[in-house]
């Protein structure tokens, strides 16, 4: 009878090479409740296989714009699902975010609109 070989963990080294992220960044998600990880014997965090797509699944929700607190309180459904586009639970949020970048969209062009006006008058 054979034992069973334990699961594959990654390094925080190797995580972050996986992922593009920075050591800091994935040691600030595991603090924040986002990821699991366990401790060797060492004291060194070990991330199971899956905190590769978590960790880019964190990247991306950063990247339009939701804060690590909004991401902790998304659901697996969308935290833990590389590409996740949306859930039931989540879509309200992400309606909420278009709608925050829309009204920023509208007031830099109002603001970009009365700068060229005033370069306009001034030269």
């Amino acid at each position: 009878m054979t034992t069973p070989a334990p699961p594959l963990t990654l390094s925080i080294g190797e995580l972050a090479k996986r992922t593009g992220a920075s050591v800091r960044s994935i040691r600030h998600y595991d603090d924040q409740g986002l990821l699991a990880s366990n401790r060797t014997g060492n004291g060194y965090r070990a991330f199971p296989e899956s905190a590769v797509s978590q960790v880019r699944q964190i990247q991306r929700l950063i990247a339009t714009g939701f804060s690590l607190s909004d991401i902790r309180s998304f659901p697996d459904c969308m935290r833990m699902i590389e590409g996740a586009m949306a859930c039931p639970e989540t879509s309200a949020a992400q309606k909420s975010r278009l709608a925050s970048i829309e009204q920023q969209i509208s007031d830099l062009e109002r603001r970009r609109a009365r700068l060229l006006e005033m370069l306009a008058e001034g030269g």
